[in-house]
């Protein structure tokens, strides 16, 4: 699959701007601020409807403006698909498929697939556990579209059991709320089940491709691992944590340790969701104490690791690139599995990332890609870009492109 047209108004800094792509490789070059990232951001936008550099939508529109729109035309093949996405200051985002009647924003995901390598991505390994759970459920969704329902089914049940536990810690529980919370216990259960045994899932997809692509971009001297920990697989402690015995697969000094729980991902939802009913009952006590939920998916972590030690903290400011390029690399290598049982191949989008590898990195990472039906690179200087990522390229300007040094 790749890109041909991309048309945007009133997204970010452009008024409008319409550009042209071919498949193979093309190089965006222009001055940092200059608005390359806000392309690649609405193709990014396109496909997981969120975006890699902001939480919500209203930095997304032009100031000033109440709508913004994304249109593109993708190709398939023989086939052809437009998508046009409005994204709404003051109402529900809408799209079209091929100029059909309105839908669903989420209506669209699975249609555009994108794999989008950004200096955000450092958060991947130094940020806190959401940012991993982000890039799960992102890929998740691209690869089966309809676990954003999922996703947005756990996320209203979180919401509203924990308004109930809150009330409770403002002391406005009564008997009758116990009642209630039984019902929301259910409900969260399963939702949560569903959720986690994606997840599992697809951290088993992403483990090898994981430790081949850490492979392929560095030496080979310590190999990389992620490992899907579980508020199931620990038992809570009164104030909330993991006990420090559980402190994650890599241990607190970089032993790896196994669980009790590691064979969640041969259980079945149902069995999954039972866990999950057990596991509030015995934390009901602190959870009414606190005010919150604290079991859950949403309390999940992916640890990273290379060789014997946890990234976070350990590995140095290359290893640390390696391994977030690696797990986008992985991310591509999985989309590529589904692809040849009739799925489509990602866009690899590389948004200003060579300007942070050094060149052993730069040249290896292009090798990587450089094969790919679909290539988006950005850079502010055109030396930074590898001999390997030959084709074409264009000039990014203040509100569009310059067709004249479009070569």
């Amino acid at each position: 699959m790749y890109l041909e047209q991309l048309s945007l108004t009133d997204f970010r800094s452009y008024a409008q701007v319409d550009l042209s792509f071919e498949p193979g490789v093309t190089v965006l070059v222009g001055a940092n601020g200059i608005g390359k990232t806000n392309l690649m951001e609405a193709i990014g936008y396109l496909a997981t409807l969120s975006s890699h550099r902001v939480s919500s939508d209203a930095p997304l529109l032009r100031f000033g403006s109440e709508r913004a729109m994304i249109r593109a035309k993708l190709v398939r093949g023989e086939q052809s698909t437009v998508l046009e996405l409005e994204i709404n200051s003051s109402r529900a985002n809408r799209a079209r498929i091929n100029r059909s009647n309105p839908l669903r924003a989420r209506d669209i995901l699975g249609i555009c697939q994108t794999v989008l390598f950004a200096p955000e991505d450092l958060a991947l390994v130094k940020g806190d556990p959401s940012s991993r759970r982000r890039f799960l459920d992102e890929l998740l969704v691209s690869l089966i579209p309809r676990h954003a329902a999922t996703r947005s089914d756990y996320d209203r049940v979180l919401k509203q059991r924990n308004a109930l536990l809150k009330s409770a810690r403002a002391g406005k529980f009564s008997s009758g709320h116990e009642a209630t919370l039984d019902v929301w216990d259910q409900h969260m259960a399963r939702a949560g089940a569903e959720l986690l045994h994606a997840r599992l899932e697809l951290v088993e997809r992403l483990r090898p491709h994981l430790r081949n692509a850490y492979a392929q971009l560095t030496d080979g001297s310590k190999g990389a691992e992620a490992v899907y920990r579980s508020t199931l697989q620990v038992a809570v402690e009164d104030d909330g944590a993991a006990p420090a015995s559980a402190a994650g697969p890599f241990g607190a000094h970089g032993a790896k340790t196994t669980g009790p729980a590691e064979d969640l991902c041969l259980l079945s939802v149902d069995e999954l969701t039972d866990r999950y009913v057990q596991a509030f009952a015995s934390s009901r006590r602190r959870e009414l104490e606190r005010g919150i939920s604290l079991v859950g998916p949403h309390r999940d972590e992916l640890e990273l690791g290379l060789g014997s030690a946890p990234a976070k903290g350990y590995a140095s400011h290359g290893e640390t690139w390696s391994m977030c390029l690696s797990l986008r690399l992985a991310s591509y290598y999985v989309m590529l599995d589904d692809a040849r049982t009739g799925g489509s191949a990602p866009i690899l989008i590389l948004d200003d990332v060579f300007a942070e590898l050094d060149v052993q990195r730069r040249r290896k990472l292009a090798a990587i890609v450089s094969g790919a039906e679909q290539v988006l690179v950005t850079a502010a200087v055109e030396d930074d870009i590898p001999a390997e990522l030959d084709g074409r390229r264009v000039k990014v300007i203040p509100g569009g492109i310059d067709e004249r040094a479009d070569r």
